[in-house]
């Protein structure tokens, strides 16, 4: 079982510690197996947490135990880290351990010197400070959350919840970690200018809607050479009609819709079996293998392989 160290620091932003205990906590495999446990851990004594204080039930020594760390936010940026939890993290990372940080917790993890030469976000409100405390780190304020593999950061809030799910798919996959999102009725994806490796879910019609029985063919046909007039004749519509349709209830196309449909299918195809990219290009409805790299690369932001890399199953 993988096992996620949360570090409870005082101060610690209440927001950020509760993210990684409710995302990690409830993910669920397939079979019903829950695969992470999850500990708080911290100084001895009692820690604050703004309007209450809390006792971590681990110490810091239980970090040496984990797998991930996550590192929240701390209310006051100019707040003293005691030096043992800044060696205890370095011993970690040394060990290969997995380090990943919420809103401000960057700027704890920066104090370690681990983010020197990398690219790393937090907070908006706290990323002018980390450029200036950190000249060594490429800060990136416009993004959700950055992956440098054995070390990721994110940014406030919410983005917090972005990188949990993002650490749930690279160790599980998209379904496992559309489950977890679903419990924490998240999207997978959303707007932060970044390319998250996530296609969103399909936009979906008002019940009831008479595109409804469309989209189901449209999926179930999706490896097709459909063009427009095959999709209108199959609504039985003309094409500036579906069109507007589209446009109305789904804020799009029909031929976008498909696109979409299509990129979704290879991500799990790229996911699920070891078909040569090329294979699964014909696959999904595209007639050119580079086309569809391109359209791919456009969507999802990297490349069939690399996205395979990353989200392979490698329990399959």
């Amino acid at each position: 079982m993988h096992t996620v160290a949360v570090l409870a620091l005082d101060g610690v932003v209440p927001f950020d510690l509760a993210t990684p205990l409710e995302v990690f906590g409830r993910t669920r495999l397939p079979d019903g197996r829950t695969p992470y446990r999850v500990l708080v851990c911290g100084p001895d004594g009692d820690v604050g947490a703004g309007a209450f204080t809390l006792r971590a039930p681990h110490g810091l020594d239980a970090l040496a135990e984990a797998d991930t760390i996550i590192v929240p936010g701390l209310a006051d940026a100019d707040a003293p880290v005691p030096e043992a939890a800044l060696t205890a993290l370095r011993d970690t990372a040394a060990r290969g351990t997995r380090i990943a940080s919420i809103c401000s917790g960057a700027l704890v993890l920066a104090r370690t010197g681990l983010l020197n030469g990398r690219r790393a976000t937090t907070h908006w409100l706290a990323a002018a400070t980390l450029a200036e405390r950190h000249p060594e780190i490429t800060v990136d304020p416009d993004v959700l959350y950055v992956d440098e593999g054995q070390l990721l950061t994110s940014a406030g809030a919410a983005a917090g919840l972005d990188l949990c799910l993002h650490l749930v798919r690279r160790d599980h996959g998209s379904a496992v970690a559309a489950d977890a999102a679903r419990l924490s009725v998240m999207p997978l994806e959303r707007e932060g200018g970044q390319a998250q490796f996530i296609v969103g879910p399909l936009p979906a019609t008002p019940r009831g809607s008479e595109l409804e029985p469309l989209l189901r063919w449209l999926e179930e046909h999706a490896h097709r050479e459909l063009t427009l007039d095959d999709i209108a004749r199959r609504a039985g519509m003309s094409t500036r009609t579906l069109n507007r349709h589209f446009r109305e209830q789904l804020g799009s196309t029909p031929l976008q819709w498909l696109l979409r449909a299509r990129i979704r299918r290879a991500q799990h195809l790229l996911e699920t079996t070891g078909h040569p990219v090329d294979r699964i290009a014909g696959q999904v409805g595209f007639g050119s293998p580079t086309a569809f790299r391109e359209r791919f690369r456009r969507t999802v932001g990297t490349s069939p392989a690399a996205y395979r890399s990353a989200f392979r199953d490698h329990t399959r």
